[in-house]
């Protein structure tokens, strides 16, 4: 019988980014820095993160902070639509909003993004072989963030959307072996200072 142990998965969202997001700002590179002190403490083998610029700055960043971190490029954690509704499968409140919002991406993003949330599921989530617990940190964008936590919480695979992360803010989800995903954390930003909260997040959220 194969052994196994609890998976922690640690999820942000890159740091603040430019207009053109071909790098973080100032704030931003802040943001990845701060978030990486804060994980200092914790056990991470492994840092991975999305192929675009702000993601991978945001990574080096953090992995500047910490001691030996590997850290590892995969196109799973990257910037996709991860699933594209039916619209009678959205809430009829939302669904010409939401509608339009999926309408406006590219026939080849539409193609590509559910094979690579599928591949991001069976990367990230679920128990670890062995008998040692895994901590694992992932550097990515809001859509996924939004289709990770939803799938913890088995919720229909269109509520990724309207799920937002802020930037460098800090989810924890735990996959115990024998029992139900539990989200630890969600959207914590208390590793950062009041001005650099809230970036990444629409601001009719801002509380």
């Amino acid at each position: 019988m194969t052994r196994t142990a609890a998976r922690y998965l640690y999820l942000t969202r890159h740091g603040e980014a430019s207009p053109d997001e071909s790098e973080l700002t100032d704030a931003g590179r802040r943001q990845a820095a701060l978030l990486g002190q804060r994980l200092r403490g914790v056990p991470l083998t492994a840092i991975h993160h999305g192929p675009l610029a702000r993601a991978e700055q945001t990574a080096r960043l953090i992995e500047d902070q910490l001691d030996g971190v590997p850290r590892r490029r995969t196109e799973a954690a990257g910037d996709y639509v991860p699933y594209l509704p039916a619209r009678e499968e959205l809430p009829p409140e939302a669904a010409d909003t939401w509608a339009g919002f999926l309408g406006g991406f590219t026939a080849e993003e539409r193609e590509q993004g559910p094979g690579l949330a599928a591949a991001a599921l069976a990367e990230f989530t679920g128990p670890v072989a062995g008998d040692a617990p895994r901590h694992e940190l992932v550097v990515t964008h809001n859509f996924l963030a939004g289709w990770l936590l939803r799938d913890a919480l088995a919720a229909p695979r269109w509520r990724w959307l309207g799920v937002n992360h802020a930037n460098a803010a800090l989810t924890v989800i735990r996959y115990a072996p024998d029992r139900p995903p539990a989200v630890l954390l969600f959207n914590d930003t208390g590793h950062l200072p009041a001005e650099l909260r809230w970036t990444g997040f629409p601001r009719e959220l801002h509380v």
